[in-house]
């Protein structure tokens, strides 16, 4: 069911939460809320994204917010901690906000960090900081490396132990492809190769992935994931449920997709909402490293303290009115 574009605007809260660190670039996070009658959805396509790619996204804020979500096959749903670009020494703090996880995914490949072989100094240092507190440690390089620079750059991190995967170490299929020739002894993710493209299946049939990131909201809805999912465990890849950096709402819809999907080999990446100084919903704390697949209601208070700009609320009702021709 599609509403009418008037009904959506009508229901609609923008809100710009602030972050502790720079994540993906930014330091501040712009996303529409919308009130539907199974509940509240989120469009947050990156700023960056054109209209033709964030259509999905609002066909996931408007499932979530006049659908609902599927049945689940449990409560809750295991994570990892998320570790931005930051100094060892941070690293301890950071990873205090996840209680009882295991897994730690940690940035690397950050853009303006000097030199490659400065940058992968850095990475070296971040991850041994985050091995010392959990067991299980995977990268993310959000395709920022050369298939020689992540040959080198995977081969420094396995020095001081084992990774559970390396996430899109590079930006194309073909690469990911050849570098699991060149390392076959390291499980290679797939996140952009799947969320941003127009077949998601390609890369694994191209053989460019041991293990799928997917994504609620840029495949366009909790319903559109479970199938993806159910596609994928046919050729025997697995996924992880992963967040675009969502607010509590948006992280609903991750939690209740992750909840329906029959087996979850990996932790999920659906605790980032420490990532924010302030949300709009309480709710999705990390108990024992996991958290409940639970509806969120926002607090009216934070919907009021963290409405964005008036000119960004005008930015986004344009927004949604150029990608609502998508939904036709």
């Amino acid at each position: 069911m599609t509403p009418p574009l008037d009904e959506l605007l009508v229901s609609s809260h923008v809100l710009s939460l602030p972050m502790r660190t720079k994540f993906r670039g930014i330091t501040t996070r712009e996303v529409m809320l919308f009130r539907g009658p199974a509940g509240w959805g989120e469009f947050g396509p990156f700023v960056e994204y054109d209209d033709a790619e964030s259509s999905n996204w609002l066909r996931s804020a408007v499932e979530a917010a006049w659908e609902g979500p599927p049945q689940p096959y449990r409560e809750r749903v295991r994570v990892n901690g998320t570790v931005p670009a930051v100094t060892p020494d941070e690293v301890p703090a950071i990873l205090a906000r996840y209680p009882g996880v295991d897994t730690a995914k940690v940035k690397v490949a950050e853009k303006g960090q000097g030199s490659f072989e400065t940058s992968v100094a850095d990475d070296v240092a971040r991850v041994r900081a985050v091995r010392a507190l959990v067991p299980h440690v995977r990268v993310d390089a959000n395709g920022g490396w050369t298939v020689p620079q992540a040959v080198n750059a995977i081969s420094a991190l396995l020095e001081d132990g084992d990774l559970e995967y390396v996430e899109q170490p590079c930006a194309t299929v073909d690469e990911l492809v050849e570098l699991r020739r060149l390392l076959p002894g390291v499980r290679v993710a797939a996140d952009e190769s799947i969320r941003r493209a127009e077949d998601p299946l390609r890369v694994v049939r191209a053989g460019g992935a041991d293990v799928a990131v997917v994504k609620v909201a840029p495949l366009g809805g909790m319903r559109a994931l479970l199938e993806l999912a159910g596609e994928l465990e046919e050729y025997g890849v697995p996924v992880v449920v992963s967040s675009a950096l969502d607010s509590a709402v948006g992280m609903a819809s991750g939690l209740a997709a992750a909840a329906a999907i029959p087996r979850l080999e990996f932790a999920c990446g659906l605790g980032t909402g420490s990532l924010f100084t302030g949300d709009v919903a309480d709710g999705h704390g990390i108990v024992d490293g996991t958290i409940a697949a639970v509806p969120v209601e926002p607090d009216p208070e934070r919907l009021t303290a963290l409405a964005a700009a008036p000119e960004r609320v005008q930015w986004w009702h344009e927004r949604v009115r150029r990608t609502y021709t998508g939904l036709r």
